[in-house]
């Protein structure tokens, strides 16, 4: 009789690919290429419970801010439902920014729900970083920019926030 290999599960983000080939690699320290992906790979955290990935692709400057007790309740105690993709722009300027529009739906003990949301992005130094709208980014219009490319704040990512 011969063995049979056991089946990888679907990824979480809804893709039809296993997660191994889709947003487990991110997970495992390869950077998403694109910010969709990112934001795929960021809900498919939240389904398994991967809170310090999802510390680890949010803005740097933004990262020890983050309620991460919350966020790690809200992963865990979550049954998740799915996530849609509505739409997913890349908006240029430099550094790159980008906007993702999704639904991501879930259950808890309050009952079903349903998230709609248009996150923003910026990738530095060749990564693409969640710009997290819970945490106000402290600079001043004609400051330099948090994401830490050198542009004032109003010319770079205050223009996609």
């Amino acid at each position: 009789m011969s063995e049979q290999r056991p089946l990888t599960p679907n990824c979480p983000c809804g893709s039809g690919n296993t997660l191994d080939q889709c947003c487990g690699r991110y997970h495992a320290g390869t950077p998403a290429p694109s910010a969709e992906l990112l934001m795929r790979s960021r809900y498919s955290a939240y389904v398994l419970g991967l809170v310090d990935y999802l510390q680890a692709t949010t803005l740097p400057v933004q990262q020890t801010a983050l309620d991460m007790d919350g966020m790690r309740r809200w992963s865990l105690d979550s049954t998740w439902l799915g996530l849609e993709v509505n739409e997913s722009a890349v908006l240029g300027g430099k550094p790159e920014h980008a906007r993702v529009t999704f639904t991501a739906r879930w259950h808890d003990q309050a009952g079903e729900h349903v998230h709609q949301e248009r996150s923003a992005f910026v990738q530095c130094d060749g990564k693409w970083y969640f710009i997290d709208p819970t945490v106000p980014l402290k600079a001043g219009r004609n400051d330099p920019c948090p994401c830490g490319s050198g542009s004032k704040f109003k010319k770079c990512c205050a223009a996609y926030v």
